[in-house]
């Protein structure tokens, strides 16, 4: 395949670039508007098949309307504006309920007319208020605030609703919800993609100046990386309308992703291609030497990273496979334009790759290209490997401090808390939580299935909730909702997905239903995330066991030994535990949260752990294979263990720390997102791949592949054969054929 990539390049480039170009400009025309098409629902982090899906599917069906209200306007009370949203907690009475109540009067005007004006709005379908209803839990403690809940038929209408309403509401009045909250979610998704494209493409460019020692070089990765990008929401579009809905955060994973693999990969080829350039080979030799060495590597590199995310997959959240999704066919079509766009470049340039660059970068950039004894790398190598164990001891324990913080990681949902501190929805939430003895918007709704006339049942089951409840919940009396279907509501006390709270949602579960046709169902804000860490529990065994057999492989493949590929998992999870460990204490612990702008919600959330968790492992196995190729390249060229090691440290040492480095600004731009989780992953990703080029790579497998010698290429004789025949094997390289 390799020769027939080679020869195509040679023969026929500029039928290659012209259909290069006109798959671009189609990609770019109807790949791009996928960043508006695709959406965040609540329901993005969720198994559709979990109880609290299944209990508002039950609730719909029962009444033609939808489950929970989406939209939550806080009301002050007519007369008191000193402050529209309070933020602190006031004295309540033994209750918890408020301490003062506000005459009807005081109340009425100013929530019958936002009721009013939500009425008026399409898609309108209940609301309920304080002077409506007279539930303590609409008013605040001290009185001064009231709630307002709406439903709507969808969160098109809700939103639309809000944006209505919102200036005619009157001084004060804020409005927040699950629909209004996601629909920020989406906007500041948007703009922070934007955001960190024109942040990250000049500093990319720079940087690439500096990296490949010319504009011409230079221009080449982020090329790469823009086609894969383009064609990449192509494929991301056609998916979405013709196989499973996506998230709109698969998008912001593959801006990302394709600006960092394509530089990494093209870095790699362009590097190699002028050292062969260098060593005296024309530009057909050298660009076969390149594709027989360093493309095929780019080849394994690619499927491994796509096959680790492709584990995501497993999950049935909608959230973690669109990442999946979308960084598979990223990291796919990234080594495709490598290998088929970029040669053919690479053949129309010839020697005027090195174009317009100053002359002390073009002699820069050729010394580069010759490997020496004398190279810095090489004498760094060397010296750790004088003295392997003591170097691998004391680098993994100081990581394994480090990784300690992981050990104490707490989750949170992915809710309107994760909207920066200045959004309107992350406001009503706070205030929700801090001055309101409950939040109305989040109950614990329990679901089961019987005739109209078992009330009789249905108030035994309540009876057994409240006694289960005690305390901690209030519980309104059953409700029959039609269509055989009964509703009973707790209103929790304390925060939603509180360790309490989750405890008696899985307590209610317990609950035996006599005298009904089918399995109570107990869903609401709590069970959401306890559906939610249950389906990622589910599924994580066999996501790790795929991303183990993959990536381990893969690695197999390319290096024919047994020992390295288990090292490079060992080392990949170390990688991971210490970004996880630091994220506890930047994003948990709230230490820098100044620095990097944001406001600490308590804990991490958990899909994107797992996210980061894959994506890390992804990229650490990435920078592995081109170490190990280079490492593997030089051992089958006769080179002991350890010089092989030096050698390909030297070769590869400056090449996988500037690759890094542009990939740490591509994916560090989203520490400029507003979304936490999205900052969580800009820092979360771009400090592992620090770690894993620098500390890792440059310390502690030198010293471990050192200790070993030459048996960190065992392999057992069944295997060896398997790769003799599969595997990647660094012979001669034949010459080009083409004209």
């Amino acid at each position: 395949m390799i020769d027939r990539l080679c020869a195509l390049a040679i023969a026929r480039r500029r039928w290659v670039l012209a259909v290069a170009a006109l798959v671009f400009l189609l990609a770019a025309t109807f790949g791009v508007p996928v960043v508006g098409i695709l959406k965040s629902e609540n329901s993005d982090f969720q198994d559709p098949a979990a109880q609290n899906q299944q209990v508002l599917r039950a609730i719909e069906r029962a009444t033609g309307q939808t489950a929970t209200y989406g939209v939550v306007a806080l009301v002050p009370v007519a007369g008191d504006h000193r402050r529209s949203i309070p933020h602190s907690v006031h004295a309540t009475g033994s209750t918890g309920l408020p301490s003062g109540q506000p005459s009807d009067a005081a109340t009425q005007s100013q929530s019958a007319r936002v009721v009013a004006l939500l009425a008026r709005q399409p898609g309108f379908q209940r609301a309920i208020d304080y002077p409506a209803t007279h539930l303590p839990e609409l008013l605040s403690r001290d009185g001064r605030l009231t709630l307002v809940l709406a439903a709507y038929a969808n969160r098109d209408y809700s939103t639309h609703a809000v944006e209505h309403v919102r200036p005619l509401a009157g001084p004060g009045v804020r409005f927040g919800g699950n629909d209004v909250a996601f629909n920020q979610i989406n906007k500041e998704t948007s703009s922070d993609l934007q955001r960190a494209e024109m942040l990250a493409f000049p500093i990319l460019l720079l940087l690439s100046f500096w990296v490949f020692r010319g504009l011409v070089a230079a221009a080449l990765p982020l090329l790469v990386g823009g086609f894969a990008i383009v064609l990449t929401f192509l494929l991301l579009r056609f998916v979405d309308a013709t196989v499973t809905p996506l998230s709109i955060f698969a998008v912001n994973l593959v801006t990302g992703m394709g600006l960092g693999l394509g530089i990494d990969y093209s870095l790699f080829v362009l590097a190699r291609y002028r050292e062969e350039l260098a060593g005296g080979a024309d530009v057909r030799a050298a660009l076969g030497r390149t594709l027989h060495t360093a493309g095929r590597t780019v080849l394994y590199s690619s499927l491994t990273v796509a096959g680790a995310l492709a584990s995501m997959l497993v999950f049935p959240i909608r959230f973690l496979y669109s990442m999946g999704v979308g960084g598979a066919i990223v990291a796919l079509c990234a080594g495709a334009v490598t290998l088929l766009v970029l040669p053919a470049v690479l053949v129309a340039l010839g020697p005027r790759i090195n174009s317009l660059a100053p002359a002390r970068l073009q002699r820069s950039a050729a010394a580069n290209a010759h490997a020496s004894e004398d190279g810095a790398w090489y004498r760094f190598a060397r010296s750790v490997m004088r003295r392997p164990g003591l170097v691998a001891m004391a680098t993994a324990a100081v990581l394994l401090i480090a990784a300690l913080p992981s050990l104490r990681v707490e989750l949170t949902p992915a809710d309107a808390h994760v909207l920066p501190a200045s959004a309107e929805a992350r406001q009503v939430a706070q205030t929700l939580t801090e001055d309101f003895p409950v939040d109305p918007s989040q109950t614990i709704t329990i679901v089961a299935r019987a005739p109209a006339g078992a009330s009789r049942q249905l108030a035994a089951i309540a009876g057994r909730a409240q006694r289960i409840a005690g305390a901690q919940a209030q519980l309104a009396p059953p409700r029959y909702l039609g269509r055989s279907t009964w509703q009973i509501e707790l209103q929790p006390r304390g925060v939603e997905g509180s360790a309490a709270n989750q405890g008696l949602v899985k307590r209610l579960r317990t609950i035996a239903v006599d005298g009904t046709s089918s399995p109570l169902l107990v869903g609401g804000a709590t069970a959401w995330f306890v559906d939610q860490k249950a389906a990622i529990s589910a599924h994580l065994p066999l996501a790790l066991a795929i991303l183990a057999i993959v990536t381990g492989g893969f690695l197999f493949l390319m290096t024919g030994s047994l020992v390295l590929p288990l090292l490079a998992l060992a080392m990949n999870l170390l990688t991971v535990a210490v970004a996880a460990g630091l994220l506890v204490l930047i994003f948990q612990d709230g230490r820098f949260s100044s620095l990097f702008g944001f406001t600490p919600i308590g804990g991490l959330e958990e899909s994107n752990l797992v996210l980061l968790f894959i994506l890390a492992f992804a990229l650490s196995t990435d920078y592995g294979v081109f170490l190990f190729g280079r490492i593997k390249e030089a051992h089958d060229g006769g080179l002991t263990a350890r010089e092989a090691v030096a050698l390909g440290l030297e070769r590869t040492g400056r090449l996988v720390t500037a690759a890094a480095l542009l990939f740490c600004v591509a994916l560090g731009a989203f520490t400029t997102s507003h979304i936490f989780f999205v900052k969580q992953l800009g820092v979360g990703v771009p400090l592992a791949v620090a770690i894993d080029a620098t500390v890792v790579r440059a310390l502690l497998v030198p010293a471990l592949m050192g200790r070993l010698g030459e048996w960190v290429w065992w392999a057992p004789r069944p295997l060896r054969r398997l790769h003799a025949r599969f595997g990647l094997s660094e012979g001669p390289v034949p010459e080009p054929s083409g004209a």
